[in-house]
Order: C-alpha cells, then sequence, then structure tokens
C-alpha cells in the first residue's frame, strides 16, 4: 500500500540584516564623513603634499582624503549584502594592512624602506599608522564574522494521505514501525524532520 505523506525540512537561513553588514556600513559612514570633513579642511591644493596639518590627530592631505571617501562609498554600497560586507572585510584587512606595513616604514619603526623612493604620498603620521593597523584589523573581525542565521521550515501544502485501495489512518505506532531511514509521517500533530540529508 502506498502512502503520500508530508514531512517539515529543515533549513538554517541568514536572518534579515546580517551584523557583518551593520559594521560595513558603520565604517562605510564613518570613512565617508571623516574623508569630507578633511577636504573641507583641506581643498584639492597641493594633492600629496605634507603643509595640511592634521585633523583629530592624523595628518592628512587631499589624496589621503580622496581614499577616506574612496573608502567609505565603497562600505556603504558592499552593505547592501552579506557576502560583499566579508568582501569589504577582506579589502580593509588587504589595504589597510599594506598601509599599515608601508606608515611602519614610513614612521621608522621598521628600519629598512624598499619603498623609499615612492615618498609619503598620503602624509602618514604615527597615529595614522595605528588607525590603520586597527582598520586591517577590524577587516578581519568583518571578514570572519559568522552568518546570524534562523531555521526555517518549508512546509508543503497539506494534502490527504492518497492510498490504493483501502484507507487506512496513520497512527503513532505505525510511525514508529517504520525504518529510521523512512520519511516520518504526519498524523493530526506535525512531527519534524531532525536528521541530516
Amino acid at each position: 500500500m502506498a502512502r503520500e505523506t508530508t514531512a517539515k525540512t529543515l533549513r538554517p537561513r541568514r536572518a534579515g540584516l546580517q551584523p557583518v553588514q551593520l559594521l560595513a556600513g558603520l565604517v562605510g559612514l564613518a570613512f565617508l564623513v571623516f574623508g569630507i570633513v578633511g577636504l573641507v579642511r583641506t581643498g584639492f591644493g597641493d594633492f600629496a603634499g605634507h603643509s595640511h596639518g592634521t585633523l583629530l590627530g592624523f595628518a592628512i592631505n587631499p589624496f589621503h582624503n580622496v581614499v577616506h571617501v574612496l573608502s567609505g562609498l565603497l562600505g556603504v554600497l558592499m552593505a547592501t549584502s552579506s557576502g560583499l560586507a566579508r568582501t569589504y572585510g577582506w579589502l580593509l584587512l588587504i589595504g589597510y594592512g599594506a598601509v599599515f606595513v608601508w606608515g611602519l616604514m614610513i614612521t621608522g619603526v621598521i628600519a629598512s624602506n624598499p619603498l623609499s623612493g615612492l615618498g609619503d604620498p598620503l602624509h602618514i603620521n604615527a597615529a595614522d599608522n595605528w588607525l590603520h593597523g586597527g582598520l586591517a584589523l577590524l577587516g578581519l573581525v568583518m571578514a570572519l564574522l559568522p552568518a546570524r542565521k534562523v531555521v526555517h521550515a518549508a512546509e508543503p501544502a497539506d494534502t490527504p494521505a492518497e492510498t490504493t485501495g483501502t484507507t487506512e489512518p496513520v497512527t503513532d505506532e505505525t510511525a514508529r514501525d517504520e525504518p529510521a531511514t523512512g520519511p516520518l509521517r504526519t498524523p493530526k500533530h506535525r512531527r519534524w524532520d531532525l536528521r541530516t540529508r
């Protein structure tokens, strides 16, 4: 006798706005604000020069401010999905990690600077350098932040059990007699299929 049964299958799915998306959006907004305020202060003259002073203790010039604005725009745009927000974290780790190491060479923490011929177009000081190191670590956290998931049950439309010949009600006893590998039957109360497929 063939019986059609309905079973609920549990599937973990991402639940709404992910923490990494929120973090990417906030970091992007902070970059935008800092870059725009920096551009208002420095303008675009002497683009990669060192005559513009500091903002909150961080050395700035127009080139550095444009990098912040672009980093901010990228963060805000990539905060629209969980995967893009994680990619933004990897980009922060790689980009600001490289600038951090370069800054260590510029500020003399690392004695030899193989990139000394490039000069210091970002006008980096010690405060900038440690901020860049922190941003690289934040990027790593964002890239590895686990997704918040919720279990959704895919429930097909309830249909009566189809049989050939006579109709037999499904009871708890008949459901228990079935081998563990077969599908669970759903009598009057619903049962969950918790096996891993």
